[in-house]
């Protein structure tokens, strides 16, 4: 494969405002690999009682590598994003693991548990398995973003024996922060929007109080926090953000986002987690909005270029760590 038909360049996004690209990562036709490498659905149960689907593809000729993708928000292994990553890296030799988190997907009714925005225990036990043949790379989006990233505190020092690397996009990192963002009054459609899906999946779960939920805090004050035992909305925000264990990354790490994400707020990247620690580079883009980055021309699909890109260069020694295009 000619690599370099995917080398991104700076990002010129097709269009500047925030929403506009937000909307149009999400509505913008994706290429469908699975014609041409064919997906098996395949079910881990990563707990007793706890079943995962996975969506696995391979590539043609012997995989140089893999890559686990978990997705964002009350989304699945199809969203667009994780099509079309899939398939970029799919052509590029790497084989390719599209998780769904507990209960979503079509997944939903068959895994017996929820899932919430720190909830690292499936995507470890994928990362071990897949390390058997060897140390994958780890890609979320959204607040698969914040799952990844703190899997790979977590993992701290043997970090380097389970993984290649960790890419986080548009990560929710902060995510009292994240929350508070999502309730200004320019982005209550979006608040809306996951609230509606979040009552709608745990209410064939039984013996919750959903009535009269109108935000993602006021769902994980009811729902969440009693579910998983923290104490109220706020302590889950708290103990389960990605911040707290940046520090302890030891693999090679990329943070992208877009400093006019409305759901992801840029100041929350000042952190000092990140500028201290040599293995995490943040690329923060002017434009972009939350899991947009449409640009006006090729690879249209400038993020899938640009994270292939950067996983192809990561054992490189890399002298510019922080970097806005």
């Amino acid at each position: 494969m000619d690599f370099g038909r995917l080398m991104a360049g700076p990002f010129v996004p097709l269009v500047s405002h925030p929403h506009l690209q937000t909307v149009l990562g999400h509505l913008w036709p994706r290429p469908n690999g699975e014609k041409r490498f064919p997906a098996r659905d395949r079910w881990y149960e990563t707990e007793p009682g706890v079943r995962i689907l996975v969506r696995e593809q391979s590539p043609e000729g012997e995989p140089k590598g893999s890559l686990l993708l978990v997705h964002g928000l009350e989304s699945s292994s199809e969203a667009g994003y994780m099509v079309s990553m899939a398939y970029a890296a799919l052509r590029a030799g790497y084989a390719v693991h599209r998780m769904n988190l507990r209960g979503c997907g079509e997944s939903r009714g068959a895994c017996g548990a929820l899932y919430h925005a720190g909830l690292t225990a499936d995507a470890a036990y994928l990362v071990r398995r897949l390390r058997r043949d060897q140390p994958p790379w780890l890609i979320g989006y959204s607040l698969g973003g914040n799952v990844a990233l703190k899997l790979a505190g977590e993992f701290g020092p043997d970090g380097p024996k389970l993984l290649r690397g960790v890419i986080a996009v548009s990560a929710p990192m902060d995510l009292a922060a994240c929350v508070r963002a999502m309730e200004a009054p320019e982005n209550r459609f979006y608040d809306r929007r996951f609230v509606r899906k979040m009552v709608k999946r745990a209410g064939g779960d039984g013996g919750f109080n959903l009535d009269g939920l109108r935000s993602v805090r006021e769902f994980d004050d009811r729902v969440t926090a009693p579910y998983f035992g923290f104490r109220d909305a706020w302590d889950y925000y708290r103990t389960q953000s990605a911040t707290r264990v940046l520090d302890r990354i030891c693999v090679p790490t990329l943070i992208v986002s877009a400093a006019d994400d409305p759901l992801v707020p840029a100041r929350i990247f000042e952190n000092p987690a990140i500028t201290s620690n040599p293995r995490i580079e943040l690329r923060l883009i002017p434009h972009g909005g939350h899991l947009g980055f449409i640009a006006r021309g090729k690879p249209r699909l400038w993020l899938d270029a640009f994270l292939l890109e950067w996983i192809e260069t990561a054992g490189n020694n890399r002298r510019e760590r922080f970097v806005l295009t």
